[in-house]
């Protein structure tokens, strides 16, 4: 495969950049996969960890999102032109 890319990049020289992005992508996201599989409270372990959360303190801060609206005030009558 290899000596296919080089190949090719040896008849069209402006294959280069695209290469080099393509295999800096490809990189990039399997660091993020592999950074987001390690994090302390994901486990691909389901045998023995079927509850992940049970093994968090209660001191641990989740991230939630609350949004305070009032429903009376998002009502209309109508459109206002």
């Amino acid at each position: 495969m290899f000596k296919l890319i080089f190949q090719q990049t040896k008849k069209h020289p402006t294959l280069i950049p695209q290469f080099f992005f393509m295999v800096l992508g490809m990189g990039g996201a399997t660091f993020y996969l592999m950074r987001l599989a390690r994090g302390p409270h994901i486990s691909w372990d389901r045998k023995n960890n079927p509850e992940p959360w049970n093994r968090l303190s209660p001191t641990y801060q989740y991230k939630l999102v609350a949004v305070n609206t009032d429903y009376k005030s998002l009502k209309k009558e109508g459109p206002d032109f």
